[in-house]
C-alpha cells in the first residue's frame, strides 16, 4: 500500500521546486529579455526599471523591443559564419571520437590483459590535465607546417583532449553488457565485428547517445582551445561573442555580446529537450543489475 505523501509536505516540496527553477532559470531569462533592449536600459546604473520598460529603447527605436542586437551581431559582424565554423567542428569532434571511443571501448571492455587498465589510467590522467597546457605542445609543429588557424588542426586536438572522457564513459557502458551476448552472436555466425555492430551497439544506444552529447558539449563550449589555435576568421562561436565584448584597444558592442549569447545558448537548451529521455538512460544504465 502505497501512502500518500501529507500535504504541508507537498507544498514545500512544491513551493521549493517552483523556487529553484525560477532560480534557475532567471539568468537566461533575463539575458533573453535584455537581448531586445539597447544597452543604456539593459545595464542601467540610474533606474533598473529601464530594463524592463526600455524607456531609452523606446527613445531610440520607438517601441520598447527591438532586433538591433540580433541584426548587428549576425548580419552586421557576420556571426553566422562562427555559427557555421562551430557546426562543422562539432559535427567532426563528435564522429571521430564516438568511432574511436566504441571502438576502443569495446575492445578495452572484453580484453583480458593487464595492460587495458593502465591504459584506461594513463586517459584519465591526461583527461586530467588542463587542455590549455596540452594546446601549447601542439603550437610549435601547427607553425612549422603552416596548420595553424584553420579547423582541421582544431578539430584533432579537440579529439585528442575529448577521447580520454569518451574512452572512459563508453569502456563503463560496455561492461555492463553481458558477454554472453557476444557469444551467442558468434554461436550464430557472426564475427567479432559484427557481433559488436548488429548485437551490442543496439543495445547501449542510450549510452553512445549520451556520449555524443557530451562530446558535442565539449566542442561546442570550448574556449581555450579555440581562441588559441583559430585564426579571426576562422572562430567558432565562443570565441567571437569574447570578440563582440572588446578589448584594451578594440571597442566592443556589448548587446552584439549579449545577442549572441542567447544564439548560442537556444540551440543547447533545444538539444538537451529532445534528448533528455536518452540521456537519463544512459545515465543510468547498468545502475540497476538483475
Amino acid at each position: 500500500m502505497i501512502r500518500k505523501m501529507p500535504l504541508g509536505l507537498r507544498l514545500i516540496s512544491s513551493a521549493f521546486l517552483i523556487f529553484w527553477l525560477i532560480m534557475a532559470a532567471f539568468p537566461f531569462l533575463w539575458t533573453f529579455w535584455g537581448s531586445f533592449k539597447v544597452e543604456l536600459d539593459f545595464f542601467s546604473l540610474a533606474d533598473w526599471t529601464n530594463a524592463l520598460f526600455g524607456r531609452n529603447t523606446v527613445e531610440t527605436h520607438g517601441r520598447p523591443f527591438t532586433g538591433a542586437g540580433y541584426h548587428g551581431a549576425w548580419i552586421a559582424e557576420g556571426f553566422w559564419r562562427p555559427a557555421i565554423n562551430t557546426a562543422i567542428v562539432c559535427f567532426f569532434v563528435v564522429c571521430i571520437s564516438l568511432t574511436i571511443g566504441t571502438l576502443g571501448g569495446y575492445a578495452l571492455s572484453r580484453a583480458k590483459a593487464r595492460y587495458s587498465f593502465l591504459l584506461l589510467i594513463l586517459a584519465l590522467i591526461f583527461r586530467a590535465m588542463p587542455p590549455i597546457t596540452l594546446v601549447s605542445g601542439y603550437m610549435l609543429p601547427f607553425f612549422e607546417w603552416n596548420l595553424w588557424g584553420i579547423l582541421p588542426t582544431t578539430i584533432v586536438v579537440l579529439v585528442a583532449i575529448n577521447q580520454p572522457f569518451t574512452l572512459w564513459m563508453l569502456h563503463s557502458f560496455f561492461q555492463n553488457i553481458p558477454q554472453e551476448l557476444d557469444e551467442s552472436a558468434k554461436v550464430d555466425g557472426c564475427t567479432q565485428f559484427q557481433a559488436f555492430r548488429h548485437v551490442i551497439i543496439p543495445v547501449m544506444w542510450p549510452g553512445v547517445i549520451t556520449t555524443a552529447l557530451f562530446s558535442f558539449l565539449l566542442a561546442y563550449n570550448d574556449f581555450a582551445v579555440t581562441s588559441v589555435l583559430l585564426s579571426e576568421t576562422n572562430r567558432t562561436m565562443v570565441p567571437e561573442i569574447a570578440a563582440f565584448l572588446g578589448t584594451t584597444y578594440t571597442e566592443g558592442n556589448i548587446m552584439f555580446a549579449v545577442a549572441a549569447v542567447v544564439s548560442a545558448t537556444v540551440p543547447l537548451f533545444i538539444l538537451v529537450m529532445l534528448f533528455q529521455n536518452r540521456i537519463v538512460s544512459g545515465l543510468t544504465a547498468g545502475a540497476v543489475k538483475g
